[in-house]
């Protein structure tokens, strides 16, 4: 009920950050420049892209591994607090290089972290 209610919020913030842009601009060119220049909106989408994996991950998780045990949960928290620490100090060391396709790559890679450790977990189980 939670992540629903959170990506319904979600969906409903992006429609109405779209349709002001529409209705200001009235084109699809000017509008997009608008929403890609403007903080605020350019945070909605960022939201709602972020949304967007977190539920994608939940799927994969789903179909991949069904029901996590509770050690298996336990440790993918555990691991992913040291995984997301050394996220941020790479983010530092590489600010100069800061922009969408590299956070992309950076989420991509915490993904395939999170898999291979409960893959792990899962063969460690059996």
């Amino acid at each position: 009920m939670r992540t629903l209610s959170i990506s319904l919020l979600s969906v409903i913030l992006t429609l109405i950050v779209i349709a002001n842009a529409f209705y200001q601009k009235k084109q699809f060119y000017p509008s997009v420049v608008y929403i890609t220049k403007s903080n605020p909106s350019m945070a909605v989408i960022y939201i709602q892209a972020f949304i967007c994996v977190w539920i994608c991950g939940k799927i994969m998780r789903k179909i991949f591994f069904g029901q996590l045990r509770t050690t298996e949960f336990e440790h993918l928290m555990e691991r992913s607090w040291y995984a997301i620490t050394e996220t941020c100090l790479a983010f530092t060391v590489f600010r100069d290089d800061f922009n969408p396709k590299f956070v992309a790559l950076f989420t991509l890679l915490l993904f395939l972290k999170s898999f291979h450790w409960l893959a792990e977990d899962r063969v460690d189980y059996v």
